[in-house]
């Protein structure tokens, strides 16, 4: 399928607008700024990683070319991108991050994925499940629609997508007693993976940590 669109529609970097790739080798390295860092960088967060979570990592700042690359996934239905993106978030947790027995994705509600026709944070979760070697379970939902976290102050966030989420039925013996690490596009005050990671502890896991495309300050 991808060959075909390839044919069809070439892609177009996402960073330079070079015809051929989604994403160029001189635009790649944008994602992997952070990766010879060590573990536990400072986030810029006050107390470290937001509770519950055990660890937070993510690639790269959310400007320049990680921005496009992202805003083309989610608003212009560049899926291509999902490839880079994730094998970055893959890069990037295989060297700093504590293991996992499973990815799950941060999901988006159900009348954005219908708008959308996919969820981005699934795309990625599938790639960086494949170079991780793990599996990704899609085992949480988004209950509720909220409000964009980025159109929000940073006191009113985590009220924002409190209660917003839930595990999928069915879903639950999934996580039990599972290390589970969850994949997100963007960070912003760690609300979103705060709330979706007191879900899943809820739900048994035994600790949840997470990983993000980008970080945004």
């Amino acid at each position: 399928m991808t060959a075909l669109l390839d044919l069809a529609l070439p892609p177009i970097c996402a960073g330079c607008g070079e015809e051929g790739v989604p994403l160029c080798p001189s635009c790649r390295p944008a994602l992997q700024v952070r990766l010879g860092l060590p573990p536990g960088t400072p986030l810029g967060l006050p107390d470290g990683p937001p509770d519950p979570l055990a660890q937070v990592e993510w690639c790269a700042p959310f400007a320049g070319v990680v921005r496009h690359a992202l805003h083309a996934l989610k608003y212009a239905g560049e899926r291509r991108l999902a490839e880079p993106l994730g094998e970055a978030v893959a890069e990037r947790w295989a060297a700093a991050g504590g293991g996992g027995d499973l990815l799950v994705p941060v999901p988006v509600h159900e009348s954005r994925r219908r708008e959308r026709g996919y969820d981005q944070a699934e795309l990625i979760a599938l790639v960086a499940a494949r170079r991780l070697r793990v599996p990704m379970v899609s085992a949480v939902e988004r209950t509720r629609a909220t409000i964009a976290q980025y159109r929000l102050d940073r006191r009113h966030r985590a009220a924002n997508v409190a209660t917003a989420f839930a595990i999928r039925p069915g879903l639950a013996s999934r996580v039990v007693g599972r290390h589970v690490v969850l994949v997100d596009d963007v960070l912003t005050t760690g609300a979103t993976v705060a709330a979706t990671a007191a879900i899943l502890l809820g739900a048994g896991a035994a600790s949840v940590s997470a990983v993000t495309v980008a970080r945004e300050r």
